[in-house]
């Protein structure tokens, strides 16, 4: 079978024990050992973001990150945004009510790049400009980017921005 070395990390606030080969990528541990497939895999050459995910409350491309980095860190992805009772974080409900979205793949790693970007923002206005530069590395195919800048805005502006 191969060498395989023991992970342990908290997904979405559950704890997770494996052995893992060296060379699996976090998007692979995610998508299809622990099966939270809201994780894209877009390019696999860490251009498109679509796999981002928070690892220690910072948005990074898990497509660039092994599965044997993450060992001991807390990692959200999508699927642990929203509240146990199923209410949407605030990110979600922008991008919803902004038309934020509209063939959705890009949708998981622009809110989780989005979340990081307003963590460290912090309370107040964001400009458009902020919000460009902060999702800079993630692209979309299809919006043309203004509705998710105004996702972002409107979740900054009501103050609910801060990662989950």
């Amino acid at each position: 079978m191969g060498t395989t070395f023991p992970v342990q990390m908290t997904v979405n606030g559950e704890s997770y024990a494996s052995e893992v080969p060296p060379r699996l990528l976090l998007v692979h541990y995610l998508r299809d050992d622990l099966g939270l497939t809201g994780t894209h895999v877009g390019c696999d050459t860490s251009n498109c973001g679509a796999c981002t995910c928070l690892l220690d409350g910072e948005s990074v491309k898990s497509c660039t990150v092994l599965a044997v980095q993450a060992d001991g860190a807390d990692v959200t992805t999508i699927e642990g945004m929203a509240a146990p009772d199923g209410t949407l974080h605030p990110l979600q409900e922008g991008f919803w009510a902004q038309h934020g979205l509209q063939c959705g793949y890009c949708t998981p790693g622009m809110i989780m790049a989005a979340a990081d970007l307003l963590a460290r923002h912090g309370d107040g206005p964001i400009t458009e400009a902020d919000v460009r530069a902060g999702l800079d590395g993630n692209l979309c195919r299809c919006t043309g980017y203004q509705n998710i800048v105004k996702a972002v805005q409107a979740a900054a502006e009501a103050g609910r921005g801060v990662a989950a």
